[in-house]
């Protein structure tokens, strides 16, 4: 598409990657399993990958918003994490409530630097060494949150709009007019339904 685009704007004369193949589009409606989510809980490593991908998982986050945290971040008092509008995706300020086997897995990380887990450069090389021990169809970590968001509403019968709460989404009663009036932050039923959410997991893992 850049360079078909280039060549209708004069930048160029002929399109290098015109008879290559396209990568197939994934659907992004992936929901893990019960059998799978407790497979990939069990086989990541208890190393800074793990820990990721763990929290993803209880939270529902997204991955950046995990990976690249730092402990100021990160409110052991009051149980949560809280992210300034220049760490989301929408830009709002975001507070997730965490329950007691995130804020067991934040505990067990030494506090000694600034960022709590290691700047990482190939997310992939662990997603492969990952999916090595993995018997699995093709999955990647985003939908660890398509999982959350699903069995939030599904499996434990989470409202709409507190499950648009925990993921920071701005639809349904937040979008538009609605969500000019409607400033709750929800932050009771966030926490509730996160702790809902992890007691969910913990049973299938168990």
């Amino acid at each position: 598409a850049y360079f078909n685009w280039s060549i209708a704007n004069g930048l160029c004369e002929h399109n290098p990657v015109e008879k290559t193949n396209k990568n197939q589009e994934k659907s992004r409606d992936r929901v893990l399993t019960a059998r799978e989510l407790k497979t990939v809980w069990s086989k990541v490593e208890d190393n800074d990958y793990g820990k990721i991908v763990k929290l993803l998982a209880l939270t529902g986050q997204r991955r950046d918003e995990i990976a690249r945290l730092t402990w100021s971040e990160v409110n052991f008092d009051e149980k949560q994490i809280e992210l300034p509008g220049s760490r989301t995706k929408n830009g709002r300020p975001h507070i997730i409530p965490l329950s007691p086997p995130a804020l067991a897995i934040l505990k067990s990380i030494d506090r000694g630097g600034k960022d709590i887990f290691s700047k990482r450069n190939n997310w992939q090389i662990d997603k492969d060494n990952l999916d090595e021990k993995l018997d699995m169809p093709h999955w990647v970590l985003h939908d660890l949150r398509r999982t959350c968001s699903t069995n939030m509403g599904e499996q434990l019968s989470i409202s709409p709009h507190v499950v648009e709460a925990v993921l920071n989404h701005v639809s349904g009663s937040k979008a538009g007019v609605a969500g000019v009036y409607n400033k709750a932050t929800y932050l009771k039923e966030k926490r509730e339904a996160l702790n809902k959410y992890a007691d969910y997991i913990r049973t299938i893992v168990n």
